[in-house]
């Protein structure tokens, strides 16, 4: 499987069951699990951050790019929640030829995410609790659309990492998050997820606002004082979770882009 979209739940019946015993594999679905109140189903998580204190007895399953299939099978899943990047291709087509229902999820958009807390209850008994969750999120993100809209964006250069340096291409959701508050990646013609880039093309494509994830990367740009006056920290992770905290997450970065509105 080359691809993918949405999301993808791969079924072995024409009718889908409430499932009892659930498997995450990104943290990020950990927590729309958490958020939807259905925690009780998780019964192994793949560990890659800090885990919502509702699963801090959940049993791991490894971490992320290190997972412990033996284990996995060992918990006897009826459904595996599974975000593309949290393992390795070989074993990502292990999961899909254990006749277990797996659920790809990688949303690229904000309304993508939003259509993802919902398919995901559906398949875990709590439709309600999705549509209701799925609702606030889609109120929520209007709303910021509405006060954040610009007739000129803001030029931003989003970094992920600086030795070396990446960023993030234009079909990431964080790509998207930015356009909700009134800015644009200068790297959105960029496919890749994580493109590396240099000094001297980010220098090139003159941002107004560098974003950075910590007083690191913040200090490594002290040796280009033209641009240091740019740069503002992240105020936190939440933007690197496609989850439902991901949209406060998002109100919190539209302050620092805009902190006037």
């Amino acid at each position: 499987m080359k691809r993918y979209g949405l999301a993808l739940l791969l079924v072995f019946s024409a009718q889908v069951v409430a499932v009892e015993r659930v498997v995450s594999l990104a943290l990020s679905l950990s927590e729309i699990v958490v958020e939807l109140g259905a925690a009780d189903l998780l019964v192994g998580v793949l560990d890659g951050g800090d885990r919502p204190k509702e699963l801090a007895n959940v049993p791991s399953v490894g971490r992320y790019g290190q997972l412990d299939m033996e284990r996995l099978l060992s918990l006897k899943p009826d459904l595996i929640l599974l975000w593309p990047g949290s393992v390795g291709a070989a074993q990502r087509e292990q999961l899909q030829r254990l006749n277990i229902p797996v659920y790809i999820a990688e949303p690229h958009s904000l309304e993508q995410l939003t259509g993802q807390v919902q398919a995901i209850a559906e398949q875990l008994g709590r439709g309600e609790a999705g549509r209701a969750l799925a609702d606030t999120l889609r109120q929520r993100l209007a709303y910021l659309r509405q006060r954040y809209q610009r007739a000129e964006p803001v030029r931003v250069f989003y970094q992920v990492w600086n030795q070396p340096l990446y960023t993030v291409g234009g079909g990431q959701i964080i790509s998207d998050g930015l356009k909700v508050c009134g800015a644009r990646n200068v790297f959105d013609d960029l496919t890749l997820p994580a493109p590396q880039v240099s000094v001297e093309s980010v220098l090139q494509r003159d941002p107004e606002l560098i974003l950075v994830g910590d007083q690191a990367q913040l200090d490594a740009w002290k040796v280009w004082p033209t641009m240091l006056a740019r740069v503002r920290l992240v105020p936190d992770k939440g933007l690197e979770r496609p989850s439902g905290q991901m949209l406060e997450a998002l109100a919190r970065l539209c302050q620092v882009i805009a902190p006037n509105l």
